[in-house]
């Protein structure tokens, strides 16, 4: 009989991949920017730091404490951004900004759908 895994043991195992966490993290990311659904973005930063060895390790890392981040990043988590940069460089990750698809830089200036 072969030996079965339970799916979250390989979605961790997969976010060990830096470049697995950063696509995830930015998915869940697109997934608030569409929706607004802030709590699969918060779950994804859980799942990536349980990945990279838990709470605890991260509060290693950064100035929040292990229950600090759980709060943080709770279901009714409402991290403040320095709070949620903290977290993501701990991970390895930082914030970026990009033009959304729909706008063009015509002249200098930013164009785009009702502008």
């Amino acid at each position: 009989m072969r030996k079965q895994r339970k799916f979250i043991d390989y979605h961790i195992e997969q976010l060990r991949d830096p470049e697995d966490a950063k696509i995830y993290l930015s998915v869940a990311l697109e997934e608030y920017e569409e929706n607004g659904d802030i709590e699969a973005f918060l779950l994804a930063v859980r799942d990536v730091a349980e990945a990279q060895g838990g709470m605890s390790k991260l509060a290693e890392r950064i100035s929040l404490t292990r229950e600090g981040i759980y709060k943080a990043l709770s279901e009714q988590g409402n991290p403040q951004l320095d709070t949620m940069g903290e977290i993501l460089y701990g991970l390895g990750f930082k914030f970026s900004i990009e033009a959304r698809e729909d706008q063009l830089q015509v002249g200098g200036k930013m164009q785009g759908a009702g502008v």
